[in-house]
């Protein structure tokens, strides 16, 4: 039997499912619950076991990792009679890696307590293929001896994982990841339109690019996307047109200006407003290409 520390994990979505492989070929023991019966046969075809229930997965674990879309998907999931808070364990730990606001980070840590759960914030940054390739960056909000409990568990997800502040501080340094990362594409689709639109080799260019101070992840991750126009979801346009919500609201209630941030905000509003937020948040290519006269195309 495994000394490791039995994990219950709840949402096995494009990042979840990926996510909790990666801990079972780690040795972990993982339970799953997700709403998508196809996404609990792939865990346990991969070892895992399948849960009926939040509180089956839950009742016996000594971690609770939860990857859900937004806070009212959290706040489902970990409150009420069916709930992660009263099934799980007194002592157990739960990491919450979804990305959601950070005063929602913080009631849920000030209810588990009351409970005798801890709590550690802790969303990632690294899309899909960085969940798949165990690369992903975790940013983690909570006091520094519950991390230290999580790291084992958090170096078989990820590379880079730092502990940012109290609770909710993981969700504020995730704001300000997707504030960068959707700067940065936007940046990124206006270069490529202007390059074909200059009959450069766009190939050439962005390889020319990415070797400079332009390089960047999003660059490298997403260059392809744009060369081939394939927005497959690694990250919905509907999920970050959540997180730069929570960006400009969070920013608001501290003072901050995001002069850059609030016009990109509105061009990933306009694409889900147009139907593509389905498609990965690289088709902000796409709001360019409307706005240069490209003839229509579908997603």
């Amino acid at each position: 039997m495994s000394n490791l520390p039995k994990i219950a994990w709840i949402g096995l979505g494009i990042m979840g499912s990926p996510m909790a492989e990666n801990l079972i070929k780690a040795g972990y023991a993982v339970t799953g619950y997700t709403l998508e019966q196809d996404k609990l046969e792939r865990l346990a075809g991969n070892g895992g076991t399948a849960a009926t229930s939040i509180a089956e997965a839950v009742a016996d674990a000594d971690v609770v990792i939860t990857m859900v879309p937004a806070s009212p998907q959290v706040e489902a999931i970990a409150y009420g009679p069916d709930g992660i808070l009263e099934n799980a364990r007194r002592g157990a730990l739960l990491i919450d890696m979804s990305s959601i606001t950070p005063q929602t980070s913080i009631d849920l840590a000030r209810a588990a307590g009351e409970k005798g759960i801890r709590v550690l914030d802790a969303p990632v940054s690294g899309g899909e293929a960085g969940a798949i390739e165990a690369v992903l960056s975790i940013m983690v909000g909570g006091e520094q001896a519950d991390f230290d409990a999580a790291r084992p568990i958090l170096e078989a997800l990820g590379k880079t994982i730092v502990l940012c502040g109290p609770h909710g501080s993981g969700q504020t340094v995730k704001a300000a990841n997707q504030l960068i990362v959707a700067v940065n594409i936007q940046a990124c689709a206006e270069a490529v339109v202007f390059l074909e639109k200059s009959g450069v080799d766009l190939t050439a260019a962005l390889d020319v690019l990415n070797g400079g101070l332009a390089g960047s992840t999003v660059l490298t991750r997403k260059k392809d996307n744009f060369k081939n126009r394939d927005f497959a979801p690694g990250f919905r346009i509907d999920l970050h047109h959540k997180d730069m919500g929570i960006v400009t609201d969070a920013a608001r209630t501290v003072g901050a200006a995001l002069p850059v941030g609030s016009v990109v905000a509105q061009l990933v509003a306009s694409l889900r407003t147009q139907g593509d937020g389905g498609l990965d948040h690289s088709a902000l290519l796409r709001g360019v290409e409307r706005l240069s006269g490209y003839p229509t195309t579908e997603g």
